[in-house]
């Protein structure tokens, strides 16, 4: 029974979701506090779902011996080191659409606020002040809203917008034409130009390296006039700095913020200065947006340890739990290609083809694809090196293309799978399939036709197709102790270059590979190990 760590205040309602999924739990909420005391117990569960006191850090996650998914309940994962976790091969998922509503709702109550000056004109008039004429307003209505980000919540804050009849400009890179017409926004291309028209803006986008600091002393300065500024998003996004300025010259009329730089934020540049708006991150701050993550995170955590069903996750392709039994045969397939590829690979690779040919194709691709450049990669950069999760990053760090084809079914078999790895020196394949027993066979290896079961132990050979080699090699095996559990051959033409692979029932060692590799026939062999 796989077992889940809580160690932040999660409704406990999470609790009995993991317990009815078959996860055993242990609920200690204010561990997260205590790193030491979390760091001296995490080896010993297989998840660990936080919100955002609980800190993952790099060393935490290297104690971290059994660990297999990070559940954040909620959208941020600033607190969790995702390099590290994903070099450990642990998934981390978040909740991105729990909170969505709630956020987006604090972000227009924010700039309402602002426009308004509602705090202030509160604190006055409790205090016995009359002071009508003091908090003149901005209306909302025919205002132009930008929009930076336009994901989850960026896209319900412009629905809330274009409710309050405002004009809507959105800046998002990955904002299609087509989704900018569904949402009823106007798509720009240009940050700058954004900044410059709108009259209220707004920020929904994560932190990462190349959002941090987005709004920078030289950006703030391009914003039109008179402009009010919100973020709910990410703090470290806006130089606060920078809006302090902007505020105090006039160059902004107002500011909202609920993120700071640092949080707690118990002092700030920002606070004590004139129509600024300020709330302690309560973006998600609502029962029912605390109820729904809770949930969510205890769903997905328990659906991957339970059922290898992975939903939302940061830095591993979804696998529905539907999809998981059907992947499960290819995704052994992947391994067995990537790691017979791996083993015979002998120069740097530049590039990895991986052909899907009939029913395959239309299966969800990228955790073959992840799988089968782990398996790939670890012959060659080492056990514990890489992983599924971690695959796709270690081969753009190597400068390795990944491309995949689709093809319709041709040849005799219905469905099957080719990986061509280019090296600086060759180009070769292997190919295999799923047959009717659920089980992967290779079919195929440099173009040459044969079929066979893969083994935990193997032997590999090219050589010529010369009379009498199968002899040899049976002979040469079997006065070296090693017994032949099974023996495919193939070849290109008769008399060309020929290929064995056998199954044998212990590892090859280096002297008897040796002794292989001196029969006159042999032009390469590898011992393998799957």
């Amino acid at each position: 029974m796989p077992k889940v760590l809580i160690s932040d205040k999660l409704s406990t309602a999470a609790v009995q979701i993991f317990k009815d999924n078959g996860v055993e739990v242990d609920f200690q909420p204010d561990l997260g506090k205590d790193p030491a005391k979390l760091a001296a117990i995490i080896g010993d569960y297989d998840g660990l779902a936080i919100r955002s006191a609980t800190k993952a850090t790099a060393d935490l996650i290297a104690k971290a011996d059994n660990l297999k998914v990070i559940g954040r309940a909620g959208i941020g994962v600033d607190n969790v080191d995702l390099s590290a976790a994903s070099a450990k091969g642990i998934v981390v998922m978040n909740t991105p659409f729990g909170n969505s509503i709630t956020t987006a709702e604090h972000a227009i109550a924010m700039m309402f606020a602002v426009a308004r000056q509602i705090p202030a004109a509160d604190a006055s008039t409790q205090a016995g002040k009359w002071e009508k004429s003091k908090f003149m307003g901005s209306e909302i209505t025919g205002k132009t809203l930008g929009l930076i980000g336009s994901g989850n919540i960026g896209s319900v804050v412009a629905s809330r917008a274009i409710g309050l009849k405002m004009k809507v400009v959105a800046f998002d890179p990955f904002l299609s034409h087509d989704r900018a017409e569904a949402l009823g926004v106007t798509k720009v291309d240009d940050l700058d130009v954004l900044l410059g028209r709108a009259d209220f803006i707004t920020l929904h986008l994560p932190k990462t390296e190349k959002t941090a600091n987005l709004l920078s002393a030289e950006r703030i300065a391009k914003i039109k006039k008179g402009a009010y500024l919100i973020n709910c998003a990410r703090g470290g996004l806006v130089d606060e700095e920078a809006v302090a300025e902007a505020l105090k010259s006039g160059q902004l009329a107002g500011a909202a913020f609920d993120v700071y730089a640092d949080e707690p934020a118990k002092d700030n540049v920002l606070y004590g200065l004139p129509n600024v708006v300020c709330t302690p991150h309560l973006g998600a701050a609502t029962s029912e947006a605390q109820e729904n993550v809770a949930l969510h995170v205890a769903e997905q955590m328990s659906d991957y340890l339970m059922n290898g069903a992975i939903a939302n996750a940061i830095n591993a392709p979804s696998v529905t739990a539907e999809e998981a039994p059907i992947l499960k045969p290819w995704i052994e397939l992947s391994e067995m290609l990537g790691g017979f590829a791996g083993q015979v690979t002998e120069s740097p690779i530049t590039e990895i083809e991986i052909e899907f040919v009939g029913t395959v194709g239309e299966l969800n691709l990228k955790p073959l694809i992840s799988t089968l450049t782990a398996s790939l990669l670890i012959p060659l950069v080492g056990e514990g090196s890489v992983n599924m999760v971690s695959a796709p990053i270690v081969a753009r760090e190597r400068g390795i293309k990944i491309t995949e084809i689709r093809k319709d079914a041709q040849g005799a078999f219905g469905s099957y799978m080719r990986l061509t790895v280019t090296t600086e020196n060759q180009c070769r394949s292997v190919a295999g399939t799923i047959y009717s027993d659920g089980r992967p066979r290779f079919i195929q290896i440099k173009g040459i036709n044969l079929e066979a079961d893969p083994m935990p132990f193997m032997l590999y050979t090219t050589n010529s197709d010369i009379p009498g080699y199968i002899g040899a090699l049976g002979t040469t095996l079997g006065a070296l102790g090693v017994n032949i559990a099974t023996f495919a051959l193939g070849r290109e033409t008769k008399d060309g270059e020929a290929i064995a692979l056998l199954g044998v029932d212990a590892k090859i060692d280096d002297e008897t590979l040796a002794t292989i590799v001196r029969l006159p026939q042999v032009t390469q062999a590898k011992a393998l190990a799957f």
